[in-house]
């Protein structure tokens, strides 16, 4: 009996050392359902074909690349403002307040012309209820009063000198080579008197307007966008100054601009140079 019970035990010990546990395979567990969402910040009517991702709108193409890249941003990609923009924005506004002006001086004329016709007895309507004298005088009066003040307006914004605004591309010649002479010979006085104090460690960009009158003298400087760095700022006023008086006009410029004004950028760049685009 004790032999037998012997090799019950010894059989036991061996199934139960026999067994092995360990961690389950991950590679064999099943993936989780998930769904990936992306947000998309413009939509199209067609619905692609074969959508590479779900989101809360269609969106078949777009971006600025044809490369199969994803936004990084949500934000969308805005367009550089062009030099010259805001200067060819005036000049549309002020043509077009020109066009009113001359629309509204043409209607207070012939406001003026009926208010005459109804002082004319030969020519009333019998329909109509009949106005006084003083009345038709009033209007009269207040309508030639209206009739000479824009009259005097137009007179006085047409004696304002005319500006011509050239900008990096110049489209005509006879500005293209006023503005490359000009440009010329800023170069040369700035690199001939570059800063002392931002030598061979501050470099930046600015954004200068300059006006210039027909015999060539300075009439204004404006600074359009700053370096970040006052030295050069001031330097590149400074230099503009330092040129003046420059080239006068030639009469194909002086015909019809009393003032000429450039828009550049001056690059105060490494090794002590300064160019102007």
């Amino acid at each position: 009996m004790l032999a037998l019970a012997l090799a019950i035990s010894v059989s036991l010990h061996a199934l139960v050392l026999s067994l092995h546990f360990g961690f389950p395979d991950a590679r064999r567990l099943a993936a989780p359902n998930s769904l990936e969402v992306v947000f998309v910040n413009s939509k199209s009517r067609s619905r692609p074909q074969k959508p590479d991702v779900l989101a809360q709108a269609n969106l078949d193409g777009g971006g600025n690349t044809d490369q199969n890249r994803r936004a990084k941003t949500p934000l969308p990609v805005l367009k550089n403002a062009e030099p010259g923009t805001k200067a060819r924005d005036l000049r549309r506004r002020q043509l077009e307040l020109e066009v009113r002006q001359k629309q509204l001086l043409s209607q207070i004329k012939a406001q003026a012309e009926v208010a005459a016709t109804e002082t004319n007895p030969r020519t009333e309507v019998q329909h109509e209820p009949q106005r006084s004298g003083l009345d038709l005088a009033s209007s009269a009066l207040a309508l030639a009063r209206m009739e000479a003040q824009i009259a005097r307006n137009i007179d006085e914004y047409n004696k304002r000198p005319r500006k011509q605004f050239v900008g990096a591309r110049a489209a005509e010649y006879r500005f293209a080579q006023y503005v490359e002479d000009w440009r010329q010979k800023i170069e040369r006085i700035g690199n001939l008197n570059y800063p002392e104090g931002a030598r061979g460690r501050i470099y930046g960009s600015l954004r200068l307007a300059v006006s210039i009158n027909p015999d060539g003298t300075l009439a204004g400087v404006d600074l359009e966008r700053s370096s970040g760095h006052k030295i050069l700022d001031a330097a590149a006023q400074r230099i503009v100054q330092m040129g003046a008086p420059y080239s006068s006009f030639p009469p194909d410029i002086r015909r019809d601009t009393d003032i000429l004004v450039i828009t550049r950028t001056w690059h105060f760049l490494p090794g002590d140079k300064m160019l102007s685009d």
